[in-house]
């Protein structure tokens, strides 16, 4: 039987000593807030059984929360308050595997169902008897630990789509806990990794490529004993590599292990490659010696190989991270590779009619003019500018982002 719930009956009142509450932000009152995501569980005494749930938030489509065995999604027992196919707010119930949308399960022993939809804040809270049901776990042991996800976002007809955001709880808690559950800060660190990772490879690294080919002709400067492109080449490529390092060290503490996946054997193979190429650099022969060749080519196809690996860790793991309904973040780092291949095109271009009409080699060291200079300079400039305002606009999107 389902009924109408009133907002105000759902509050962060008895939090901490009758029942069990996670909310976001910490400890709002969905009575009085209307920007509240909240859930409670209290487990009910004889001669009542099982646990009453309270959960509300505003929301386009559903809000929801699981118990799971990890702070992220798969293998967790979930129960949603969302919109169904007429448009009326029902309860749910479904299970998650993997990276995939839930799988809506059978509502089991659910009772009590109350619903309302005031504003665009969805409410809901119902009587469950149900086990709890995960990877390592099928029973109703109310002093089995279990993290607390807590999620929100749109759906279609009744079919929930890929959420919004989400937390996480910082422990294990147990339906006998009555407490506030602390929201679990590592998700600044899965934030933090795509950051790095996208400074490292969409800015950083095509900025050490393109000195190093096309800019070491126009340079005739000395800078600690070496060409000024030399010194820039090897600073930004070594601090493209320790930002690499320092990514992949937070990922590994955010998961406390292996992910399977398409993103991480990318990363892999990226952390790998950039670790290869300066232990090749340092192991160099010098310019003139007569297999130096050997080394160029392996350095230009591992740099080919790392940057297009790179790209497309970059491109799925944004994919990971992208909550926007309309794949934004998508879009714009779409955008971002292409305005990158659009001004590497030009600058290979302006490298070989300038090859063709002095008939020098088209990136090897060579006297040049006051104007050619300067065209080598306005297109490394012009990429710049495009590539800080797309790369600014992502910071901000990840910064607002979730990681799925």
């Amino acid at each position: 039987m389902i009924g109408p719930v009133s907002l105000q009956s759902i509050s962060n009142v008895g939090c901490g000593s009758t029942k069990l509450c996670f909310s976001q932000p910490t400890n709002c009152d969905p009575s009085t807030s209307s920007n509240c995501f909240f859930m409670s569980a209290r487990l009910l005494t004889p001669p009542e059984s099982g646990v009453q749930y309270e959960l509300s938030g505003p929301a386009q489509g559903y809000v929801a929360f699981g118990w799971s065995d990890d702070q992220m999604m798969g293998q967790d027992d979930i129960y949603l308050c969302g919109l169904n196919s007429t448009g009326a707010v029902d309860v749910q119930r479904a299970f998650s595997v993997g990276h995939t949308a839930p799988t809506v399960q059978p509502k089991g022993a659910i009772s009590d169902i109350q619903t309302s939809n005031q504003n665009g804040v969805l409410a809901c809270t119902f009587t469950s008897k149900n086990a709890i049901f995960t990877s390592s776990n099928f029973s109703f042991t109310s002093n089995q630990l279990f993290y607390l996800l807590l999620a929100y976002g749109p759906s279609s007809n009744g079919i929930i789509m890929k959420h919004q955001n989400d937390y996480s709880s910082s422990q294990r808690m147990a339906l006998t806990s009555s407490a506030v559950v602390q929201r679990d800060g590592k998700q600044q660190m899965i934030r933090a990794h795509g950051c790095l990772m996208l400074l490292a490879w969409m800015t950083l690294c095509p900025v050490g490529m393109m000195v190093a080919r096309y800019l070491r002709r126009s340079s005739q400067v000395q800078m600690f004993g070496k060409d000024l492109w030399f010194v820039i080449h090897v600073s930004v490529m070594s601090f493209t590599v320790a930002t690499t390092i320092i990514a992949f060290i937070l990922a590994f503490s955010y998961l406390g292990g292996w992910e399977y996946g398409i993103h991480p054997v990318l990363g892999c193979l990226v952390l790998c490659l950039a670790l290869i190429q300066p232990i090749l650099a340092l192991m160099r022969c010098a310019p003139q010696h007569p297999r130096r060749f050997l080394f160029n080519w392996a350095h230009f196809v591992i740099a080919v190989s790392l940057k297009l690996l790179a790209v497309a860790a970059v491109f799925t793991g944004m994919d990971m991270m992208d909550s926007s309904g309309d794949g934004w973040l998508m879009k714009v780092l779409g955008g971002f590779a292409g305005w990158e291949a659009l001004l590497l095109i030009l600058m290979e271009l302006q490298a070989r009619w300038r090859s063709a009409a002095d008939g020098s080699s088209p990136v090897e060291p060579d006297k040049l003019s006051c104007l050619q200079v300067g065209r080598d300079v306005l297109l490394v400039a012009l990429f710049l500018t495009g590539n800080l305002a797309f790369l600014i606009a992502l910071l901000v999107g990840i910064g607002q982002a979730v990681h799925y």
